[in-house]
């Protein structure tokens, strides 16, 4: 179970498909931030990828193009940093495979316009209360 990135019950991520890249870290941190490889990018390339559908592959890759790619450099272990990448291409791959259910249209109820309509009228005589009384006749 290792060897797979779960993204969603039907999409399964085989983890040699994800392309792994370690480099040194950049900013403050001395000597451990300039020579220890623990910047991970991570690669996914959607086009080529069996984990995903037809119809999956072209949802992900109209909303986030043909590769994803995630930068991490927010801990001192490679190990953690990993892990963070993974995370967050979990987090992009559920975003771009989301499907909002179709709306269906609804009218408002009778209730509901003229608990509307009966605002508007309380807000309307407030208003009239503020004005001067000399301030004209209706």
């Amino acid at each position: 179970m290792l060897d797979v990135l779960p993204v969603t019950r039907s999409v399964r991520i085989p983890r040699h498909e994800l392309q792994v890249t370690f480099s040194t870290s950049g900013g403050p941190g001395g000597q451990h931030a300039n020579r220890s490889h623990t910047r991970v990018e991570l690669r996914l390339d959607l086009e080529t990828s069996s984990a995903f559908g037809p119809v999956q592959r072209q949802r992900v890759i109209d909303r986030l193009g043909p590769e994803i790619r995630v930068v991490v450099d927010d801990e001192r272990s490679q190990t953690r940093n990993r892990g963070i990448a993974e995370q967050r291409l979990v987090e992009r791959l559920r975003e771009a495979l989301h499907v909002d259910p179709p709306r269906r249209p609804t009218k408002p109820t009778r209730a509901s316009k003229e608990h509307r309509i009966a605002g508007k009228q309380r807000r309307g005589d407030l208003k009239k209360s503020r004005r001067r009384p000399d301030a004209g006749g209706d």
